[in-house]
C-alpha cells in the first residue's frame, strides 16, 4: 500500500489504513516514546495515547513535510503530556547528579554504539532525559523547550549541560566496566 493511498484511507476511517499505518510507524515511534517513558508499559501507553492522537487528527497532516515526521511530533508532545499529566517530570534532580567531569561529546560516539547510549540516556533524571531528548535528539530549542515543559528557558539549559555532563559520566563508566570485564575474561581464558 503507497503512503498515499494509506493515508487516503486513514482520512476515510478505513480500518486496514490505520492498521497498515499503525504497523508501518509503530516500532520507531515506539522508540520515541521509550526514550521519555519511566517504563516499558509506559512507552507502549503513550504510543497508543499517540496513534489515537494520531488517527483523530489525520485531517490536519497538510503533505508539507513528511509523514513520519508529523507523526514522530505528535508522539513527542504525547509523550511530555503524559509526564505533565503524571507529575513524572516535576520529579527534582538535586545537583548533586552531575559530577565535575570536562564534558567532551565528541568522545561519546565513540565509547559505546548507539543502543548502549539510549539504555544510558535512559538512566538520567526524568528532568535531565526529557531535555536532553528535546533539544539534542528533537531538534527543539530551549526557548520552545521552556513552553513545552513550563520551565524557564535558563532551567532547560542548565538541565541540558547537566544532562550531558551525567551522562558522559556513565557512558565512561560502563565504558571502563566494560573493558575491566574484558580483561578478567581475557585472563582467565589465558590461565584456566
Amino acid at each position: 500500500m503507497t503512503e498515499e493511498v494509506m493515508l487516503n484511507g486513514c482520512l476515510h476511517n478505513d480500518a486496514s489504513s490505520q492498521q497498515e499505518l499503525y504497523y508501518r510507524y509503530s516500532p520507531k515511534m515506539l522508540s520515541v516514546c521509550y526514550r521519555y517513558a519511566k517504563s516499558r508499559e509506559d512507552a507502549e501507553d503513550m504510543l497508543q495515547e499517540g496513534f489515537i492522537k494520531v488517527f483523530t487528527q489525520i485531517r490536519q497532516f497538510q503533505n508539507r513535510g513528511a509523514l513520519e515526521g508529523w507523526i514522530r511530533k505528535i508522539m513527542v508532545h504525547t509523550c511530555i503530556n503524559h509526564l505533565k499529566k503524571n507529575k513524572k517530570f516535576s520529579e527534582s534532580v538535586d545537583i548533586i547528579h552531575a559530577s565535575g567531569i570536562q564534558v567532551r561529546e565528541e568522545s561519546i560516539p565513540s565509547i559505546v554504539q548507539a543502543k548502549q547510549v539510549v539504555e544510558c540516556i535512559r538512566m538520567l533524571p526524568i528532568g535531565y532525559r526529557t531535555v536532553l531528548n528535546l533539544y539534542a535528539i528533537e531538534g527543539y530549542s530551549h526557548k520552545e523547550i521552556s513552553v513545552m515543559l513550563d520551565i524557564e528557558e535558563s532551567t532547560s539549559r542548565s538541565q541540558y549541560t547537566r544532562a550531558k555532563t551525567m551522562l558522559e559520566d556513565i557512558l565512561i563508566k560502563k565504558h571502563i566496566l566494560q573493558r575491566h570485564k574484558e580483561r578478567v575474561d581475557w585472563l582467565a581464558a589465558v590461565n584456566p
